[in-house]
């Protein structure tokens, strides 16, 4: 009895000890980004989404948590994610973006520009390794979707 006991604590115990973490995307802030990019050229990937997006958290669940796209954005790409709704001020090419009130959620000024006036969350942009607009492809992308988007957007 007392070794049946030992083998079902045992065991288990070993199994899960011997789980390495899962990868994750590193992701950054998108002045960091805009940051690095001047140092060491790379292209940028911007995950825009809210905290109240259902279609993003899973999207955070599914396609972020996919080993071969973390790895695949980790080696290729400086990886934002986004928050539409942030306050933070934030400068880029030379402009000022604020927060907008619209007195329900609002939005960040960057988030419009950079969705192009479409504020549909989840939603990818790409930035090229010099900073400028590749293109935003819009919904929640299965982990097959988002690998074809980032080779297709991926300039050296």
């Amino acid at each position: 009895m007392k070794q049946l006991l030992f083998t079902l604590l045992i065991i288990p115990a070993f199994l899960f000890a011997n789980n390495p973490e899962p990868k994750k995307v590193n992701w950054i802030s998108f002045e960091k980004a805009i940051e690095l990019a001047k140092i060491n050229p790379k292209p940028i990937i911007i995950d825009v989404y809210t905290d109240w997006c259902g279609w993003c958290h899973r999207m955070d669940a599914t396609t972020y948590s996919n080993e071969k796209i973390v790895d695949y954005i980790n080696d290729n790409y400086y990886a934002v994610k986004f928050n539409a709704e942030q306050k933070e001020v934030i400068e880029y090419k030379g402009e000022t973006f604020n927060f907008i009130d619209d007195g329900r959620n609002g939005v960040h000024e960057l988030a419009y520009v950079l969705l192009r006036g479409n504020l549909g969350y989840p939603s990818t942009v790409f930035l090229d390794k010099n900073t400028n607009y590749i293109e935003v492809v819009p919904g929640f992308l299965q982990p097959t979707q988002m690998e074809k988007s980032l080779k297709a957007n991926f300039k050296e």
